[in-house]
């Protein structure tokens, strides 16, 4: 059983005596308890996450009723329907792919519960669960709000801890480019990215160590999940911040280091050569 199994493909598998090894991650079962408490509280799910990505997918499943905001935008247009009510249609076509089935939000986000996808930016998810907090308490009173609204730390550590890192490195102005290693599908790799670019720095995204061309040149996945190939992308480079995704295998990581040093060494060799 891996985190993009949903409960109904978990089920069919066990109506036809399937052999389910669990390898679930744990922060994706502690989501998964948080979800099915809330579901005990007779809570909404509110699920920090991305629709279309199967742990989200996976957790949906496991709620009984739920609502997914990508970001900070999206969960303050529905926190806005909740304290001043809206366009209904409008809301139901905004999130058609992200609620579950018979969603009303005029009933299902008077008591709500906080949940992510564990890829999600840790940050963001705090920043979402305290926007709800605030308009539940103006919403029901601090004497209620406990009854209405609750929030668990379901953020994977491996995917904070190099968040975090990236964060620190970001302040460090003597980095010149940061080089991110891990799947082109991966999210939490790719938030990593993100947090680069959004603070104005240079950064690639490969997925192994072969992405680094003898050429100097390198393959990168770009924000918008398209791949591109940047020339001489170590010219004028002096000190390179590296990360990687939380499930990189440790040999992508040396293989990247590997070739990195290789291109500086041929350079080496040639302007000595000159």
């Amino acid at each position: 059983m891996l985190a993009g199994a949903s409960l109904e493909e978990m089920q069919l598998l066990e109506k036809k005596d399937a052999r389910i090894i669990d390898t679930t991650c744990p922060w994706v079962s502690k989501v998964w308890n948080a979800v099915d408490t809330h579901r005990k509280k007779d809570m909404t799910t509110v699920l920090h996450g991305k629709f279309k990505h199967e742990e989200a997918i996976a957790t949906a499943s496991m709620a009984e009723d739920y609502i997914m905001v990508l970001n900070l935008e999206e969960a303050n247009y529905v926190i806005n329907y909740l304290l001043n009510g809206g366009d209904k249609v409008e809301f139901m076509e905004k999130f058609k792919y992200a609620t579950s089935e018979g969603f009303d939000p005029d009933t299902m986000l008077l008591r709500i519960g906080i949940a992510n996808q564990t890829t999600m930016y840790k940050e963001e998810t705090k920043a979402i669960a305290k926007m709800f907090e605030r308009a539940m308490l103006k919403k029901v009173g601090p004497e209620k709000v406990n009854d209405h609204f609750m929030a668990l730390d379901t953020i994977c550590d491996a995917t904070q801890e190099r968040q975090d890192a990236v964060s620190d490195l970001l302040k460090d102005a003597s980095v010149d480019m940061f080089l991110v290693v891990g799947g082109w599908d991966s999210s939490n790799t790719a938030h990593l990215l993100e947090l680069v670019e959004h603070s104005g720095r240079i950064g690639y995204h490969i997925a192994r160590g072969d992405n680094i061309k003898e050429d100097g040149s390198i393959e990168h996945r770009l924000m918008d999940g398209s791949i591109a190939t940047t020339k001489d992308f170590l010219k004028g480079v002096k000190t390179m911040g590296l990360t990687s995704g939380a499930s990189t295998p440790d040999k992508f990581m040396e293989s990247a280091v590997e070739r990195v040093f290789m291109l500086k060494a041929l350079d080496a060799d040639l302007a000595a050569a000159e």
